[in-house]
Parts: C-alpha cells; sequence; structure tokens
C-alpha cells in the first residue's frame, strides 16, 4: 500500500509541477527564474505551481500563479486576455505583447488600474493602483497561463524578470 500511494504522489506531482531552487517545470515546461523567487505548493488543484517573490519595499509578497488545464484545455489566448482585464473596475490602462522566445510566441499582457481582488465567483475587493503580469505560455498539447498581480510599485520591480521566466522554456539553440 505504501509503494502505490508513493507512486500516486510522484505521479501526481510528475503532471503539474516540479520544482528545484531557481526552476519549476509544469506541463513539461522548464522555467528559470531568480533563486530569491521561492517555489511554493500549490494552494488549489487548479494551480499548477505558485511562485513567492519578495520584493524590496512592499508589504506582501507577490505571487505568480501558474494554471495548466490538460490538453485542449483552457481556452484561446484572447478569451484569456478578456478574462484577465475585466479583473478590473473599469477598462486599465493595458498593453497585450507577443514576445519572441528563441521562435515562439508568448503572450504578455500587463494591465494596471482597480483590480478587482477575489475568488473567481466570491466576493471581491478593489485593490487601487495594481498591475497584473498574465503570460501565456504554449505548450506541448495546451498553453501554461501565468498570473501575477500586486501594488503598480511592486510589480515594476520584478517585471524585467518576470519577462525573462515566461521565455525561459525556450532557450537558443
Amino acid at each position: 500500500m505504501k509503494s502505490i500511494l508513493t507512486f500516486l504522489a510522484i505521479a501526481t506531482l510528475s503532471a503539474s509541477a516540479l520544482a528545484e531552487e531557481g526552476k519549476l517545470t509544469v506541463a513539461g515546461l522548464n522555467f528559470s527564474f531568480p533563486t530569491t523567487w521561492v517555489s511554493v505548493a500549490p494552494t488549489s488543484p487548479m494551480r499548477a505551481g505558485s511562485l513567492k517573490i519578495t520584493v524590496e519595499g512592499a508589504a506582501d509578497p507577490l505571487e505568480a500563479v501558474f494554471y495548466y488545464f490538460g490538453a485542449g484545455q483552457g481556452g484561446d489566448s484572447k478569451a484569456n486576455v478578456d478574462r484577465w482585464l475585466g479583473q478590473f473596475a473599469s477598462p486599465p490602462e493595458a498593453k497585450t505583447e507577443e514576445l519572441d522566445a528563441n521562435g515562439t510566441k508568448v503572450t504578455l499582457v500587463t494591465a494596471t488600474g482597480t483590480y478587482n481582488d477575489g475568488a473567481m465567483f466570491g466576493p471581491k475587493t478593489p485593490k487601487d493602483n495594481y498591475t497584473l503580469l498574465g503570460a501565456i505560455v504554449p505548450g506541448n498539447d495546451a498553453p501554461v497561463f501565468i498570473k501575477l498581480t500586486g501594488p503598480k510599485d511592486a510589480v515594476g520591480k520584478i517585471s524585467e524578470a518576470f519577462r525573462t521566466m515566461i521565455k525561459s522554456p525556450f532557450p537558443a539553440k
């Protein structure tokens, strides 16, 4: 029985996310990030991975959440971008970019405004002057979605490292 439970635990981890210092594997994609960022256990079965990011001068750490829904799941880029932008109280100041990750197109959304924080179907708390960084990273059978929100100044301090991380699964050949 113990070996079956061990096997199931390993299989579950390999299907969703594996982490080591400065690295996180989600859906077969190997993400690299600064070693000051810490991989933490996901708090929900919807999450494939999560990073805590301490930012100097910020009251609370930021969290980057990785989502992977499986083959053919998760919706297209436009639907996800629209959903992210719809999480703001009014249309945010937003920019969508297609980044070149050594020949692979990665979508990055940056939006700033009053963010409605809270569970998808629960009550929301408006957070003024918040920034969302959202990434859609193509995978073998479905994309990996990465979302980070926090105070504009704190997110601004780590945005370049976030950009580097979302392109990291596609190194130069």
